[in-house]
């Protein structure tokens, strides 16, 4: 597994949780209402940010390879 990948946190299903962020503070913040989002794609490993997604308890983030496509994680 390597190469880019495509991050994003859908702000609907965001609760605010931060575990993404703590998992992968390069790859996300918060916003003012307190909910992650992206800054960063590559800010992180992408196991770390493989984690960080794994992490988030309403599966808010998606990861897809930004190369075939393919849906990662949900």
């Amino acid at each position: 597994m390597a190469g880019k990948l495509q991050v994003s946190v859908d702000q609907v299903v965001c609760v605010g949780n931060a575990m993404c962020h703590h998992v992968a503070p390069n790859v996300f913040t918060l916003n003012d209402r307190r909910q992650s989002q992206v800054v960063d794609p590559d800010g992180d490993s992408r196991e770390t940010i493989m984690d960080a997604a794994e992490a988030c308890p309403v599966n808010a983030v998606t990861v897809v390879d930004a190369e075939t496509r393919e849906q990662l994680f949900p």
